[in-house]
């Protein structure tokens, strides 16, 4: 191990010393956001085809309830199928049924199609994260779920405009460029992933779907920590709800709202792998909390009379905030949970959030029909209450195992 414990935990080295495994699914998340067009399109491509926008929002939200659902099951499918095979079977079940899409000719059979497809799209989620988790050592789980969230932005950022290029020749291709990528990821991980333990191994210690959340919520200290994470998924995500309204009706061009968001992306993409280097060695409760502390100052500041620029300062506030604590809290559950329970505790908090970020724009775009700029002061008060309640639900750091030394096993990586 190297003397410089920041160096021996950065991201290269993390790279370098994750099993294949891991390697496979943070590249397989990146494949399949990169294919995510399905969310962004949707509504465009159900108008397109001659439904009303009222049905447009009813299949896009059927499709998020089946996402949150997914997100519950994947944890469980772990326990009952194996990693492999939850994996492998969600995704080629996600192209086909995306391949399926423009195939539809009836509403009712396309609100059940949508909903399916949200459901095999988002089991992928905590498998892949619990994978990460159990493959590297807890003092790497930062820095890795970083890299984590790095391939998930990427795929993120890019997927609009290569869906648009897509969409701009045929809708047809870009469900059909959707699913090849789903099935891309499924390929992938099937050929890195280890073979699932047989089934008696699997069931002499699952706890079962019901019998594992209902373990989950009688950690209350952990319920907690959802709830603040549940506060905070919700006023995040007002950037792109209550954000684009707030530039429109300040009478500013579509254009500066597009500018805020590509800033946004911008510095999670380009230094949140620097920020986490350092900020992994703090105390997890300050790392989540500074994080969410400066979200809610970049929120507030967006009720000031700001000009471009001013918007511009508080998009980078809230967005080093993002950067800052993040990896902190996609890491913990992993964390908190044990044993077989890691499973549970990792789809609970990414359905907490998607959860948060379903509500949020309802409850959001209400209030600023209400009350206008003092919105902001009202998202930034819950964001502070967010992070009393995530750092309160986190349980203090463990004694970190040290690495092996270069003497114990062999030479050390570096990076």
């Amino acid at each position: 191990m190297t003397a410089d414990r920041t160096e021996a935990t950065g991201a290269v080295a993390t790279w370098r010393a994750a099993p294949r495994a891991v390697r496979a699914v943070i590249a397989g998340v990146f494949v399949n956001r990169l294919g995510g067009f399905l969310q962004a399109f949707l509504v465009l491509y159900l108008v397109h085809d001659g439904y009303d926008a009222g049905q447009a929002g009813i299949a896009l939200g059927a499709n998020g309830a089946g996402a949150i659902l997914g997100v519950l099951l994947g944890s469980w499918l772990v326990d009952h199928v194996g990693a492999r095979r939850a994996i492998t079977g969600s995704m080629a079940s996600t192209a086909l049924l995306t391949a399926g899409v423009p195939l539809v000719t009836s509403f009712p059979v396309l609100l059940v199609v949508v909903t399916a497809l949200g459901v095999t799209s988002q089991i992928y989620r905590p498998v892949s994260a619990q994978l990460v988790s159990a493959g590297v050592p807890e003092q790497r789980h930062v820095m890795a779920f970083a890299l984590y969230r790095m391939a998930q932005n990427l795929g993120t950022t890019a997927a609009p405009l290569l869906g648009a290029l897509l969409a701009a020749i045929s809708y047809q291709l870009l469900f059909w460029g959707e699913a090849v990528a789903a099935l891309m990821c499924a390929v992938i991980c099937r050929r890195a992933l280890p073979a699932d333990p047989p089934r008696a191994a699997r069931t002499s210690r699952e706890p079962g779907l019901h019998g594992g959340y209902l373990t989950l919520l009688r950690d209350t200290r952990y319920v907690g920590f959802l709830m603040g994470m549940l506060a905070y998924s919700a006023v995040y995500i007002q950037y792109v709800s209550v954000l684009p309204l707030a530039v429109h009706d300040a009478g500013r061009p579509t254009m500066v709202y597009g500018v805020m968001v590509a800033l946004n992306g911008f510095v999670v993409i380009t230094c949140e792998l620097a920020v986490t280097r350092r900020v992994q060695h703090w105390p997890r409760r300050l790392g989540a909390a500074c994080g969410v502390v400066l979200v809610a100052a970049g929120l507030a500041a967006y009720s000031l009379p700001l000009g471009v620029v001013g918007l511009a300062v508080a998009t980078l506030v809230w967005s080093l905030g993002e950067v800052v604590g993040s990896p902190t809290m996609v890491a913990y559950p992993a964390q908190a949970g044990s044993g077989e329970l890691v499973g549970r505790y990792l789809g609970a908090s990414q359905a907490v959030f998607g959860v948060g970020t379903a509500i949020g724009p309802v409850v959001g775009v209400a209030l600023w029909q209400g009350i206008r700029g003092t919105a902001w002061l009202v998202f930034g008060g819950i964001a502070l209450v967010a992070a009393a309640a995530i750092a309160s639900g986190m349980r203090g750091d463990r004694p970190r195992t040290p690495e092996p030394t270069p003497d114990a096993a062999g030479p050390a990586r570096t990076g």
